[in-house]
């Protein structure tokens, strides 16, 4: 089951049956999770791919086509698709549209910015994005035919096993970083949800969404802390140009401070479909491994579920490489 998955979440069904429900997701957190249960009970379509910015999108036409086919829309909510959220509503007369993580996570377990603007990158903690693929199962089950709901809630609880090993994987991985170096300064405020969830002080340069650019005072107060902790990485984003987090290394070194680039994480989007980092579950080992590797940690051996997941694939998570 769980190298069914590892098929399932590399690829949209390709054999898709004649009567599966049409399901389209806003963003690969969503999709991944929908086609990996559904197998080919459905046919998932995601909208935004790898390297997309949810958070200033605009729909396309091709976009509204698939949403005007769509039999079920899955997006996170909690204003995350801000400005495809306003189309999403328009298509609440012609299918099922539901907002999972809005749905899913209660206000005590958000975490919420200024202006009492609530945070929408649930999915970095994956012990609330648990019961976000819960009840995206929970809605897949009523919608799609009798003869599918049985191997679809096996599916669905192989799903959950496989989050519950990546939760402990990640807590000890991140629990590898010796206490002092555990800050982890990001291009944009996409990561205190994985921070709480595993003991990081988080720093974003820019605020919850990327539409906002950073100040030349935030590059001045990040440069400045990098030299007062001696934090020793700062990391990239895939969907964010880089040059926000080169300005804080050059200002770091300004301030007798040479702080590396820790690598590449992905935060509002996957790697490169096809691969380990093209689906949730690798997005975070990708991101917890990297993260560890950087600030003096290292990853600890994958649990048997996750272990059967990496070698799945013809490529083995790249983070994972000695």
């Amino acid at each position: 089951m769980v190298l069914l998955l590892a098929v399932t979440t590399a690829v949209a069904p390709a054999a898709a049956q004649t009567d599966a429900v049409r399901v389209v997701a806003s963003v690969g957190m969503v999709g991944d999770v929908a086609a990996a249960i559904t197998g080919p009970c459905a046919d998932v379509v995601t909208l935004m791919g790898p390297g997309v910015d949810p958070h200033g999108y605009r729909a396309t036409a091709s976009d509204v086509r698939a949403l005007g086919e769509a039999d079920l829309v899955l997006y996170v909510g909690l204003d995350l698709e801000a400005r495809l959220g306003e189309v999403l509503a328009r298509f609440g007369d012609r299918a099922r549209v539901v907002a999972v993580a809005e749905a899913a996570v209660p206000t005590e377990a958000r975490r919420f910015g200024e202006g009492g603007t609530v945070d929408p990158h649930v999915w970095m903690d994956p012990a609330l994005w648990r019961p976000v693929a819960a009840g995206i199962a929970g809605v897949l089950a009523e919608v799609v035919a009798p003869d599918c709901r049985a191997d679809l809630g096996e599916r669905a609880a192989a799903y959950d096993a496989l989050l519950g090993e990546l939760v402990a994987w990640t807590a000890v991985t991140v629990a590898s970083v010796p206490p002092e170096a555990r800050v982890l300064i990001t291009a944009h405020d996409a990561f205190e949800y994985f921070g709480r969830a595993f003991g990081l002080e988080v720093v974003g340069l820019q605020g919850l969404s990327t539409v906002a650019e950073a100040s030349l005072a935030d590059v001045r107060a990040l440069a400045d802390l990098i030299a007062d902790r001696t934090v020793p990485a700062v990391f990239v984003e895939s969907t964010i140009n880089p040059r926000t987090i080169e300005a804080v290394r050059v200002a770091a070194r300004d301030r007798g401070a040479d702080v590396a680039v820790g690598g590449e994480l992905f935060s509002d989007a996957f790697g490169s479909a096809g691969s380990p980092e093209g689906t949730y579950v690798g997005m975070i080992v990708h991101n917890a491994a990297t993260i560890a590797r950087a600030l003096g940690g290292a990853p600890t051996p994958l649990p048997p579920a996750l272990a059967a997941w990496a070698d799945g694939w013809p490529t083995p998570p790249a983070a994972l490489a000695p």
